[in-house]
Parts: C-alpha cells; sequence; structure tokens
C-alpha cells in the first residue's frame, strides 16, 4: 500500500498499521503460536501481515482440515486453535469444522476475509453472508465494520471461546478494513454485561447431592467432556474412590479418569463395554459430571435409569432438563464443584455393588475373534499396549472409532480427540496434524478408516512440508463399516451406498506425498510394523488390511434401550431401528 496523507501518524510521520496487521499483533498478544489457513483475495492483508509477525502460518491443502488441525490444537493443549480463510467458498469450507467444535465444545477462532464494505450485500465476487450462514454453529460472531474495533472484537472473541462452555467464534474481516489504516489501542479490557460464566456451584445443590451419594448402595459416576475440558481428573479419582464408586465415560470423556484404573468400566452407551451398560442399567444412581445425556449414551428414554436418582453438573444452564429432568442439577465448573462436593462426601456402602461389576467385567469382556484374518481390534489392542496410554490418538468416525474407544485406554485427560456430537468424517488426520503441532514432545496417532481418510487426505502434504513425527492408522476394510453393519443388521443385508470399491493403494498415495506407508495384511506382522511407525521419526502411514466384514459389539440399536443392548451377531434379523445411527 502506498503511504498517503491518511495512514501517516502526524505526529510521529510514520506508517500506521493496517487493519490486518493491528488484527495479526492482537492475535500475537493473545499468544497465539500458529496460524492454519488457505489464503484468498480477501484475506490477502492479514496473510501479508504474518509476514511480519512471530506467529507461524500452517498452509493447509483445504480450509476443512484447517479448522480440524486448529480443534486438535485446542483439545489437546486447552488453548484456542486459529484458522484464517478467504471469503466466499473459502469461509464456507469451515462450516463443517466449527460445527465440529461447536458440538463438541472445542475452542476455535475462524477470521474470514469478506468483500468490501460497500458491496456487502450486493452479491460481489466471493461474497457469502457468513455471519448469518454460521450462526448455527457458532458460540458467538462478528462482522467487523470499523477497523477502531479490531482490538476489542478479538479481544472478547478469545474470551468467549475459551471461557464458560467452550466453542468456535467466527471474526469476518471485510477487505478494506484489512488494509486501511488503523491506529486503534490495545486493550485487555472485556465487557459483556450478558455474558455469564459460571463458576462455582451453590452450596445447597452440592451438600444435597452429597446426601443423595452418601445414601446410594449402587452408584455410577458418570463423566462427559465437560470434566475433560476443566481438568477434573484428579477430583474424579478423588471422588471415586473416596465414594468407592465406579465410573463409566462418553466417547469424549476418555481420559478424565485413567481408564486403568480398576474402578473404571470404560466407555458406555451405544457401544460401550457391556459391563459399563450394565452398570448403568442397574444402579441406583446416577451423577453426570460434563456429560449432557445424549441419545448415544441414554438409549430409549423413556427406560434410562428410570428408577435412579439423577444428579447432573454442568457448567452450561442449557443442558439442564433438555434430555432428563435430573433430581439434583448443580451449575458450575465440573473441578470447581467436585472439589466442594469432595469434603462433604462419606463412603458409601458399595462392596456387594462392586463385586457385582467385577462379575459382569469378567463375563462380558471385550473379545474378538482370534482367527479368520487380520481384525481392527487386534490391531488396536497391540497399538494400545505399544504406546501405553501415552500418545495423543485422535479418531475419526465410523466403526475403527468405536473400536478404538474400546481397546486404546487413555490415561490422562487430553490425550483422546474424537469428533462426537457432529460425528465428522475426515476429522481424524488433521486433528492429529494440530495435535503434534500443539504437542511437539509427544507421540500422535490418527486411526482413521479408509472412507474419512479419503475426505482430508490432502493434509498429508502438511504432515511431510512440516516434517511433523505425526503417524496415520489406516483400517481399511474397503466399505463405509458402520452403514454396511447397519445395513446388514436391519435392512437384510441390502448394502447400498457403503462399498468402496475403487479405493487406491494408500501405501503408494502417502509415497506420493513423500511420506513413509506401511502395510500390516498378517497378525503376525502387526507388533513389528506399528513398532516401526511409532519409531519413525517423520510422518508415517500405516493401512491394516483388516477383514472386510467385521461388526462392532457391544451393541445398542438406536431407539433401544440399554438392557436389549446385544453383545454379539445375532441370529436372525432385526427390526429397523427408530432412532439415528
Amino acid at each position: 500500500m502506498a503511504k498517503t496523507e491518511d495512514s501517516l501518524d502526524p505526529e510521529m510521520n510514520q506508517k500506521l498499521p493496517t487493519g490486518g496487521e493491528r488484527l495479526i499483533q492482537c492475535l500475537e498478544r493473545e499468544g497465539v503460536e500458529y496460524i492454519f489457513g488457505l489464503s484468498g483475495g480477501a484475506a490477502m492483508p492479514m496473510f501479508d501481515a504474518l509476514l511480519d509477525s512471530s506467529i507461524k502460518l500452517i498452509l493447509t491443502r483445504h480450509e476443512q482440515g484447517a479448522t480440524h488441525m486448529a480443534d486438535g490444537y485446542a483439545r489437546s493443549t486447552g488453548r484456542p486453535g486459529v484458522v484464517l480463510v478467504t471469503s466466499g467458498p473459502g469461509a464456507t469450507n469451515t462450516v463443517t469444522g466449527m460445527l465440529t467444535a461447536l458440538m463438541d465444545s472445542a475452542p476455535i477462532i475462524v477470521i474470514c476475509g469478506q468483500t468490501i464494505t460497500s458491496m456487502l450485500g450486493k452479491d460481489a465476487f466471493q461474497e457469502a453472508d457468513v455471519t448469518g450462514i454460521t450462526y448455527p454453529v457458532v458460540k458467538h460472531s462478528y462482522l467487523v465494520k470499523d477497523g477502531s474495533q479490531i482490538p476489542r472484537i478479538v479481544r472478547e472473541a478469545f474470551h468467549v471461546a475459551t471461557t464458560g462452555r467452550p466453542g468456535p467464534v467466527l471474526i469476518d474481516v471485510p477487505k478494506d478494513i484489512g488494509q486501511d489504516p488503523c491506529d486503534a489501542p490495545f486493550t485487555d479490557e472485556v465487557f459483556l454485561p450478558g455474558y455469564q460464566v459460571p463458576s462455582r456451584g451453590e452450596t445447597q445443590p452440592i451438600a444435597q447431592a452429597a446426601r443423595l451419594l452418601r445414601d446410594s448402595r449402587r452408584p455410577v459416576l458418570y463423566v462427559g467432556n465437560g470434566a475433560v475440558i476443566s481438568g477434573a481428573d484428579k477430583a474424579v479419582t478423588t471422588l471415586a474412590e473416596k465414594l468407592r464408586a465406579p465410573v463409566v465415560t462418553t466417547l469424549l470423556g476418555k481420559g478424565a479418569m485413567d481408564e486403568t484404573h480398576p474402578l473404571h468400566l470404560g466407555m458406555f452407551g451405544m457401544h460401550g463395554t457391556a459391563y459399563a451398560n450394565k452398570a448403568v442399567a442397574d444402579c441406583d444412581l446416577i451423577m453426570s459430571i460434563g456429560g449432557r445425556w445424549d441419545d448415544r449414551v441414554t438409549g430409549r428414554l423413556e427406560d434410562f435409569c428410570a428408577d435412579a436418582v439423577k444428579i447432573h453438573i454442568d457448567i452450561d444452564p442449557a443442558e439442564f432438563n433438555k434430555i432428563v429432568q435430573p433430581d439434583v442439577s448443580i451449575l458450575g465448573d465440573a473441578r470447581l464443584v467436585l472439589e466442594d462436593l469432595i469434603p462433604q462426601i462419606e463412603m458409601a456402602d458399595t462392596a456387594d455393588w462392586l463385586e457385582q461389576c467385577e462379575k459382569w467385567r469378567k463375563l462380558y469382556p471385550l473379545k474378538y475373534p482370534k482367527q479368520g484374518g487380520l481384525r481392527a481390534q487386534h490391531v488396536l489392542d497391540r497399538l494400545d499396549a505399544l504406546t501405553e496410554g501415552q500418545a495423543i490418538i485422535t479418531t475419526d468416525v465410523g466403526q475403527h472409532q468405536m473400536w478404538a474407544a474400546q481397546f486404546l485406554r487413555a490415561r490422562s485427560g487430553r490425550h483422546w480427540i474424537s469428533s462426537g456430537g457432529a460425528g465428522t468424517m475426515g476429522f481424524g488426520f488433521p486433528s492429529a496434524i494440530g495435535a503434534q503441532f500443539g504437542n511437539p514432545d509427544k507421540k500422535v496417532w490418527a486411526i482413521v478408516g479408509d472412507g474419512g481418510f479419503q475426505m482430508t487426505l490432502m493434509e498429508l502434504a502438511t504432515a511431510f512440508i512440516h516434517k511433523l513425527p505425526v503417524n496415520c492408522l489406516i483400517i481399511n476394510n474397503n466399505f463405509l463399516g458402520m452403514i454396511r453393519q447397519w445395513q446388514e443388521m436391519f435392512y437384510d443385508n441390502r448394502v447400498s451406498g457403503a462399498d468402496l470399491e475403487g479405493n487406491p493403494d494408500f501405501v503408494k498415495l502417502a509415497q506420493a506425498y513423500g511420506v513413509k506407508g506401511l502395510r500390516i495384511r498378517r497378525p503376525a506382522d502387526v507388533d513389528r510394523i506399528l513398532k516401526q511407525a511409532h519409531d519413525d521419526p517423520g510422518p508415517c502411514v500405516v493401512v491394516a488390511e483388516v477383514v472386510k466384514e467385521d461388526n462392532v459389539f457391544p451393541m445398542i440399536p438406536a431407539g433401544a434401550s440399554i438392557a436389549e443392548m446385544l453383545i454379539e451377531k445375532p441370529k436372525g434379523p432385526l427390526a429397523k431401528p427408530t432412532g439415528s445411527t
């Protein structure tokens, strides 16, 4: 931009920063390390400013990949991930990532270029009403129409994204705002009188919960993603040990308590362990710690813990009474609420209950056939032994996701990253890249299916360019496996739209990007090849050519109750499910 009279500070006779430069400076003040994104015309003022910034640009191959990388970075570090893209299709390509982050409460900031302010609403080139399009999939959004507001908006965006129940925030920046002078002062102040962030719970419901827990004989602690977000792992463990109560987690609650702990029964719900589901079905009290009672865990709602006392701890009041009506609701941060609750807890008389839970654990263990070819469960079971819970695991969505949740045991929080609420195929690999950037000293494994991997596989280039030591394990059965399983079980095996005939050779594909590719075909090769990949200093793709038509069990059919859980493949056809997959 040429120096003009308007762009000069009249006192210092120096060039004023542009709006794009001021925005990037605001990000620096927020401690941003990386920006994940893809450039374009309307965003060029901000990309230009990055050349003089301490923030490192991670140029992705697709905007969806950028949002998932920011998401993986955020979930694994607890710090917000930042995305920068251009207007129109560049911005709309981030919608899936924002939905994913909103559903799973991940703090990301998505910054979009936009057409110049004078052309807003006139169908200019690459114009899209991004704030309107994304309204349902963000926690909050901004359309910047005055450059002097940039410091305030950025400060508010980070505050909103990271406090309370975290989520995505959108900042839409017209190109003229980004390139015009902006000398607005920085600010650390946030004035949002309508935005309240709960912290500690109220005394009365906490005391009531303590009394109910003391009187329970068959309690279950149901731990969700909110416990992971709040860092409540130590508090959850202390409560479980003091109360002597078994713990079950949701898909996203994995890691909120060491899954090797003797009181931990694993994940419950649609594809949870049988012993976790049996404990939930037979409990006399269930306390949700940062879980939202979603349909994946409740099954048929009218039958879910029908006679059990229900306690709900959550930082989002919108979740109270949305699915179930608890006997006690405690609004507050999960860790802080537990820290106030624990001193009031007395050891419950649960000896018989724990003995029963152990009987179920022995009667209904996770198992898989040892014959008949390479099994995904075997590969994941051996990966668990290799990593010993120290690696960060990300997953895509489908059968491999459920097997990974069953066999890969998380030992601590922020080591398990998966798309839960949105069920976003294509999430697993780019989220692993983001997690690797955020945790350079940790090993990261992405567990993906052959279907989902092909939706964002172009990010192999991103992993290669940055020489990331991220590993990608492709569970390749040449099917959209979960769809095929449902069609087999509920649609008379009428397979439609699930056969992935025409899959590429994933080893050669990885090599085409400069990435090492390894293949597993036999059970005898699993340990050797997994270790080879684990020890490799660069990105590596491992393709496990598994049995094509294997099914995930246990399984609670959609619309069924937990008591109707299937431990193994039924003998005959089943009625079509009444709920969603």
